[in-house]
């Protein structure tokens, strides 16, 4: 390997998997100038973490940068569309809320809706604020259709992302990547070679005895963190005190109808279980903590608690919640797992590594690697984490189910200051403020907060200036609005045969 402050020519990724192949397509549709190598290497031997899959709606604009056609994508992927999370018994046990994508109400004269709502909420037949979310009225009409474009129709308020099967994404970014002219190799990685100098990764040793070099690696290697953690000697920040859910039985079962538009996370005595519909199956999971639950007993509250019959053999993961010190280490950029680990609650996995994909794009190093590309993209990268930590962290600790060793902890567990301070804010007069780019914004927290028992105490007085009869009136028409548009959208079922049409039956091998 060559130094100097020339540019980079050969990027290796260490794994596949959905992050792996996730960089590797981005790399050859934008780092791949003719002169660059991009090397991926990966061994079939090893298993991927790979679930059913649900996302957040960035995911769309990282399939549009890929230039990746939706009907295809949701055609070979076997996807679903999501409008958001039904959380089942997290605030009480008989509770349930939907946290939606897009927004709730429409916001007047920079008075957010939901202050609105919160001064208005005592009042004969204002309801709750779900009947002003888009997103929540078609979720729970089971009907889906894509955001209108008029501002005037309370369909622009919807956002969307999707449920589908993570190997067959996978499967199907590596067609592209390697079609974009991304080279596979097949091995598994027995050594690693450093510069003594600067404490580079200069090369890998496979176990056959090939050797690969290269400039810039991504470690895309799962839990183990082959590069970032065992090789540079990164440190993971445990966060198991205030998460402490380190295991997960994951089973698809057969196919549930109707095919909801959006996941469900039931609350379970040590933890919580998934549900995501796609189109060939139902994905399921039960994330608990082995303190409080065996592993036994976690497994058959799953199978006791499917809506169908599985169609595969339950597996266990095991995992701590955190992430590393430093995503970044000299010439290694950790992506996925390799970098650290939430659990699935609100779906930010592939977010994770499709955010560190245009954060390392966008200070992309030459040879001489400059501390302060490496600096801003680890500044980045951690408060993400942190923030979507605390986003986490939030629907344990407001919970108000009681008489369970494990809801008993961590309803009273001490919450890092970051959270403490948005909950105190939140509780005095429903103000919410975004830091540092953080992926939440108000309606994200409004809806954990307001579906988990959080009602702020008062309302922002600027909503007092506004007049009372034409602001409630105004309410009430949006109200009906998302009522009528939900009824007139297409079954989620029926505009997914129209999207892809005859296409549906497609398979990459999944």
């Amino acid at each position: 390997m060559s130094g100097g402050a020339g540019p980079i020519r050969d990027v290796v990724i260490v794994g596949g998997g959905t992050a792996g192949w996730m960089i590797a397509a981005a790399a050859a549709r934008f780092l791949d100038d003719g002169q660059r190598r991009i090397t991926l290497i990966e061994s079939d031997a090893i298993g991927t973490v790979g679930v059913g899959e649900a996302t957040i709606p960035p995911i769309l604009n990282f399939n549009a940068l890929l230039g990746i056609d939706e009907a295809e994508f949701v055609a070979v992927t076997r996807a679903s569309f999501k409008l958001g999370i039904e959380f089942v018994g997290w605030g009480r046990a008989e509770d349930r809320y939907i946290h939606p994508f897009g927004t709730y109400g429409r916001d007047i004269h920079g008075v957010a809706f939901h202050q609105l709502w919160r001064k208005f909420a005592g009042r004969p037949g204002v309801g709750r604020i779900d009947d002003y979310a888009m997103s929540i009225a078609a979720a729970r009409a089971g009907r889906f259709a894509h955001p209108a474009a008029d501002p005037r129709d309370p369909r622009s308020q919807l956002a969307y992302a999707y449920h589908f099967d993570a190997g067959l994404y996978a499967a199907f970014l590596r067609r592209r990547a390697e079609a974009g002219g991304v080279a596979r190799i097949e091995g598994r990685i027995a050594g690693v070679d450093r510069d003594a100098a600067s404490g580079n990764v200069l090369a890998v040793t496979l176990d056959d005895g090939r050797r690969v070099e290269g400039e810039l690696w991504i470690d895309c290697s799962g839990f183990r963190s082959l590069l970032l953690g065992e090789t540079m000697g990164v440190p993971f920040v445990d966060w198991s005190h205030w998460l402490p859910c380190d295991r997960a039985w994951a089973v698809p079962c057969v196919r549930v109808d109707p095919l909801l538009p959006y996941t469900r996370s039931t609350a379970r005595p040590a933890g919580w279980q998934w549900r995501i519909p796609l189109q060939h199956r139902t994905g399921n999971g039960h994330v608990f903590s082995s303190a409080f639950m065996t592993e036994e007993a976690a497994l058959d509250l799953l199978l006791t608690n499917l809506d169908t019959a599985p169609t595969a053999e339950p597996r266990l993961l095991r995992f701590t919640a955190g992430r590393r010190t430093d995503p970044w280490r000299g010439n290694v950029v950790a992506l996925g797992l390799a970098a650290g680990f939430l659990e699935p609650l609100e779906s930010t996995s592939i977010h994770l590594v499709q955010h560190g994909i245009q954060l390392l794009f966008a200070l992309f190093p030459d040879r001489s690697f400059a501390g302060i590309e490496r600096a801003e993209y680890n500044r980045l990268m951690t408060a993400q984490f942190d923030a979507i930590r605390d986003f986490v962290i939030l629907h344990y600790h407001a919970t108000q189910r009681t008489g369970s060793p494990f809801w008993d902890h961590v309803r009273t567990m001490p919450i890092p200051d970051t959270l403490a301070a948005k909950i105190a804010l939140f509780r005095e007069k429903g103000r919410v403020f975004r830091y540092d780019d953080e992926l939440f914004a108000v309606p994200n927290w409004t809806a954990v907060m307001l579906g988990q028992g959080i009602v702020p105490r008062g309302h922002d007085p600027v909503a007092d200036s506004l007049d009372d009869a034409r602001i409630l009136a105004m309410m009430a028409s949006h109200r009906r609005a998302c009522a009528a548009a939900a009824a007139a959208m297409p079954d989620h079922d029926a505009f997914i045969d129209r999207l892809i049409g005859s296409s549906r039956g497609v398979s990459a091998g999944g």
